[in-house]
């Protein structure tokens, strides 16, 4: 899994749109859950290609994170979520 940082989340999704990873994914109830479709995905269904993780400029505790995805359909997205100590629940817990 590569793991590196450009300069935001948007210019991320940007790369990867570039490449194909043009789906939007939603972590919910243990599944990934493709945006357009409403496909649900099982861990065992989902690799992860990448992920970035950034840090608010002004607020270091502004954070999110940035997963690329490849599911066992063939079809390739990004998942974006806040990251931050401070959220209630980290998303990606129970599905990654």
């Amino acid at each position: 899994m590569e793991n590196k940082s450009l300069n935001s989340e948007k210019d991320d999704m940007g790369v990867y749109g570039e490449k194909g990873y043009t789906c939007a994914y939603r972590a919910e109830n243990d599944t990934l859950v493709n945006l357009t479709t409403k496909a649900r995905h099982h861990p065992k269904q989902v690799h992860i290609v990448a992920e970035h993780r950034f840090e608010g400029i002004g607020n270091p505790w502004d954070m999110s994170i940035l997963n690329v995805a490849e599911t066992a359909d063939g079809i390739k997205g990004t998942v974006l979520a806040n990251y931050s100590p401070a959220s209630a629940t980290y998303p990606y817990a129970r599905i990654i």
